[in-house]
């Protein structure tokens, strides 16, 4: 076997199992659901009066922090959704309740914002040459809050649960989970051997992906009914769920025998804050407003325009970068007029993302250069293969037979080139550059239409839908190697340009990226993989995406941002 570095010493840290604590602490958290907490006052936020807790006094008196965290306090997350529903499979890869289930849940390793894979639950790990068998070792002692222990047979059924669901259970598998997964075994109580039937480089990054979260084998036992209500769902994290109102709020309440937590965010006993209350709040300016007046601690997805202003008052202001995919349109050669790769080439050239980044964004925000991010490390520039340059986005459509009519829309045999496009609700700026992306297009001859949806209809009516023309893409993932996946039909994969088998050269890159066993071989099929994508003109890059923007109180301190850019509290504290 060879060992896979962790970048943290390899030996156990010797604690003994606390189930019974755990137990203890399991029946006070039921115990406390059974009653209403103070901030069931929340319902009243029509008014944005918020319950006693959050923290009180204006940016100008907030001052700095001593620097040592301090114990206890309520700090309110104001969040335009909460989805529809919390089966933990379906609800865990959400923008929305992804915050929750980080706080709720562990994870076998920890991925930081720059990618670096350490430990956490799994404490060291190996895998053998070809990258198709590799040996978690976990911690002795950690529970989930229903005490039972999170040991290898639960790993094991975590495992299975998340590479195959329960899809007639309504349970669906994780999204980009390996598809190479062949079983697991528990060798011991804290040994796990798992298997794949094909190597598999970014199995141990992808335990780090916001989808693998360690449930409760009690839990992953419901029926998905049971599973979706939110107070049956169990994990291991620092929190519990004290309450929840579906479609209006959730409030953690932390363990306080939790001390198990990755040593990379240099804390791992219990969680400094009391209470973290996640409440529904549908407008930006409702919830930014309500950080401003001191009624709330922390307002997600503000407004780009606004951030400028926050800064100037004092607030925190994060917009932290995920791994993954660059913000683009992924377009369907099935359907019209992407069929037509001379309208693929148009639409790529003819979208202005310079004015979209001088119109709708910050600083914060750059230009894509490829279809992933620049933090991953596999990314390299492919800008030129998609620059805006209308004049050959035009000549394009001449070539290929597209003219111009006299209402300025192009129209071939008859049949006009048009499109709609669906902003997605995940990203608060989608609606903003897809109106600017349908003007820039409009110029060329386009007819663009846009139909928005709030993300339980988007959800219903556009994700996963084959018919549809294009699909706006803002999708994170840990390890570039599972990118694969997704790209044809193959293997159950998502076919996110309806290419199925039909490209020979897509199918050789997608097996050459998914069967590398060394790194560096594989961040050079990479390269050839974008390079190729984006000359078929299957993907349109826009800017790099910042998808997940927090305006915070200066009183609240050390918050962490991992791989996907979730907000953790786990290490945060309230400055008194």
């Amino acid at each position: 076997m060879s060992t896979t570095s962790s970048g943290r010493p390899a030996g156990r840290p010797g604690r003994s199992p606390r189930a019974a604590s755990a137990a203890r602490a399991a029946s006070a958290a039921r115990a406390a659901r059974a009653t209403t907490p103070a901030r069931a006052a929340l319902g009243a936020l029509a008014t944005v009066t918020l319950a006693a807790g959050c923290a009180a006094g204006s940016p100008a008196a907030a001052g700095g922090g001593t620097g040592e965290p301090q114990d206890g306090g309520d700090i309110v997350f104001l969040i335009d959704s909460l989805g529809d529903t919390w089966i933990p499979n379906n609800s865990s890869i959400s923008s929305f309740q992804g915050h929750i289930w980080g706080h709720v849940t562990d994870k076998l390793v920890y991925v930081d914002a720059e990618g670096e894979v350490s430990p956490w639950v799994a404490e060291s790990w190996e895998q053998n040459d070809d990258a198709t068998q590799f040996t978690l070792h976990l911690k002795d002692g950690v529970t989930f809050s229903d005490g039972a222990p999170v040991d290898a047979e639960a790993v094991v059924e975590n495992l299975d649960t998340w590479a195959f669901g329960a899809p007639d259970a309504g349970i669906n598998p994780v999204g980009l989970f390996p598809k190479t997964y062949d079983h697991a075994e528990a060798v011991d109580e804290t040994t796990v051997e798992v298997h794949f039937d094909a190597p598999t480089l970014g199995f141990v990054p992808t335990l780090g992906y916001h989808g693998s979260i360690l449930i409760s084998p009690e839990t992953l036992a419901l029926p998905a009914e049971d599973q979706a209500d939110l107070s049956n769902d169990v994990g291991s994290g620092p929190f519990v769920v004290e309450s929840w109102k579906e479609g209006d709020s959730v409030v953690l309440t932390k363990r306080e025998d939790y001390d198990w937590g990755p040593e990379a965010v240099g804390h791992t006993g219990p969680a400094y804050l009391d209470t973290i209350t996640y409440k529904l709040v549908a407008e930006s300016s409702t919830r930014t407003g309500a950080v401003q007046s001191g009624q709330a601690d922390v307002a997600y997805n503000a407004t780009p325009q606004e951030l400028d202003s926050f800064k100037d008052q004092g607030f925190t202001v994060d917009v932290p970068r995920y791994l993954g995919f660059v913000n683009g349109y992924r377009l369907n050669t099935q359907v019209a007029p992407f069929d037509d790769p001379a309208v693929r080439q148009a639409f790529q050239h003819g979208i202005d993302r310079d004015e979209i980044l001088s119109t709708v964004y910050t600083e914060d925000w750059s230009a894509a250069e490829t279809l992933i991010q620049s933090n991953v490390p596999e990314a390299t520039d492919h800008s030129d293969a998609f620059a805006y340059d209308p004049e050959l986005a035009a000549s394009a459509l001449d070539d290929a037979g597209w003219k111009e009519g006299a209402d300025g829309v192009r129209t071939k045999d008859g049949e006009p080139l048009e499109l709609t496009l669906y902003p997605n609700p995940y990203l608060a700026t989608s609606k903003a550059i897809d109106e600017l992306v349908a003007q820039q297009l409009g110029e060329l001859g386009f007819s663009v239409d846009i139909q928005a949806y709030d993300v339980v209809t988007f959800g219903e009516r556009v994700s996963g839908n084959a018919s549809l023309s294009n699909y706006e893409v803002t999708r994170s993932f840990i390890d570039v190697g599972t990118v694969a996946s997704i790209l044809t039909d193959a293997e159950n994969g998502e076919d996110w340009f309806g290419l199925g088998q039909s490209d020979p050269r897509t199918n050789e890159l997608r097996d050459a990226v998914a069967q590398a066993t060394d790194l560096d071989e594989r961040a050079k099929v990479v390269d050839e993989l974008q390079e190729h994508l984006l000359e078929e003109a299957y993907f349109a890059p826009v800017t790099q995406i910042v998808q997940r923007i927090y305006v915070s109180n200066p009183k609240l301190h050390d918050i962490t941002y991992n791989g996907v850019a979730y907000a953790s509290y786990y290490t945060a504290w309230l400055e008194s």
